[in-house]
């Protein structure tokens, strides 16, 4: 998938678009990173950054303007799903690449844990984690949300919880869906009409979930 432009949500310290740069020295990368401390690091790589509430505040770009769009082990950590899922689809172009990576609720440690009365460790309550997902649920979601909007491209698995990497990279690869995390790539193939913050008002859900300001 070509792209020139691309950007990060919830950043860090800008690793993934090193990864992005690498594989295209000539694009532009983008991110969105609250915590000051990352802001600076992500500016000395050249980095441009808006420091922003990601889930409250509108992504400070045009619609139709990435072509490809990162949310690495950011979207346990948040409430607002609809709106990061509605301003991200806003902000990329159409056949452009969503890529998602998020720790597997359906785990293989974390089914064995729950089998015996555990709280799986990606949706521990004294953790900064407020979201579980598994491949089905997130395919759900955004199916529900915003049907024929979004195609997977491809998925996979990455690390295997406890094993050390020398076992954890294959078995992650020969069974993906037991793996520690979850990595999808969708393509935006539909027009977007603000499905996903219609969702949660259309089907009038008992949270008071953000959907922009009036």
């Amino acid at each position: 998938m070509p792209y020139t432009s691309v950007l990060d949500i919830g950043a860090g310290y800008g690793a993934d678009l090193s990864i992005a740069k690498d594989v295209d020295p000539s694009c532009t990368l983008y991110a969105l990173e609250y915590n000051l401390s990352n802001v600076s690091i992500l500016e000395s790589q050249g980095i441009s950054v808006n420091s922003i509430d990601l889930e409250k505040e509108q992504f400070p770009y045009d619609s139709d303007f990435f072509d490809v769009i990162i949310a690495n082990q950011i979207l346990e950590h948040t409430k607002e799903l609809f709106w990061i899922f509605h301003e991200a689809t806003r902000v990329l172009k159409g056949g452009g690449g969503l890529i998602i990576g998020v720790p597997n609720l359906a785990s293989l440690h974390n089914r064995i844990l729950l089998s015996i009365g555990r709280q799986p460790t990606s949706i521990k309550s004294a953790s900064a984690h407020i979201r579980g997902f598994t491949k089905p649920d997130l395919l759900h979601f955004v199916n529900t949300c915003w049907p024929g909007g979004y195609e997977l491209v491809k998925w996979g698995g990455s690390n295997f919880y406890p094993f050390p990497p020398v076992i954890s990279k294959p078995m992650a690869s020969m069974f993906p869906s037991l793996a520690w995390g979850l990595f999808l790539l969708f393509e935006k193939v539909g027009e977007y009409n603000d499905e996903f913050i219609q969702y949660p008002i259309n089907e009038n859900l008992e949270t008071n979930y953000f959907v922009g300001n009036d």
